[in-house]
């Protein structure tokens, strides 16, 4: 093992519990290689999650996909920033893109889109990328997931269907019995 990976794991062991640790580790980590995805990604993390600086975030996440574009553990996290951010096209462009490197947890990525189609309102896209999960993941892990997103998903439908009017006819009938 070397000693960049000591420090990693003891940054991400740290994060987000005690951060003062957690930068401590990082700063250590990149003395020792200033082009560790794995790294960049939490310094991200940090900004994006912990300070909300959004743009300073996406700089992070942008140069470690710079070193590395398969750097699988990037996407999830920026995908979450630029929806945060309300970067919509690029999450997005993102998106799509995640869903082609080899290796990725495709789950993961899915549950963003999904994400991003609530955002955008766009609730019948939204559940059809749903079910296509469903049909994807392999193990238990998603299940309170997919059953949580499922029934936000169909709440925020009935929200949105026109409610039935009584008809006046039927008030008349009764009203006679």
């Amino acid at each position: 093992m070397k000693s960049i990976d000591k420090y990693l794991f003891q940054a991400m062991d740290n994060y987000p519990y005690c951060l003062e640790e957690t930068i401590e580790s990082l700063d250590y980590a990149l003395s020792y290689d200033d082009k560790n995805t794995t790294a960049l990604c939490l310094y991200a993390r940090i900004q994006a999650e912990q300070l909300f600086h959004y743009e300073e975030a996406k700089n992070y996440y942008e140069q470690a996909l710079g070193i590395n574009i398969n750097a699988i553990e990037v996407y999830p996290f920026y995908i979450q920033t630029l929806l945060w951010n309300e970067d919509f096209e690029e999450a997005a462009t993102l998106i799509d893109f995640a869903l082609t490197v080899k290796g990725i947890n495709k789950v993961e990525i899915l549950m963003k889109k999904i994400q991003f189609l609530e955002i955008k309102k766009e609730f019948k896209a939204a559940k059809k990328i749903l079910k296509e999960l469903q049909l994807l993941v392999v193990s238990n892990e998603y299940t309170y997931y997919l059953e949580e997103t499922k029934k936000r998903i169909n709440e925020k439908l009935a929200l949105l269907k026109p409610k039935k009017k009584k008809s006046k006819k039927s008030k008349k009938d009764k009203k006679k019995k």
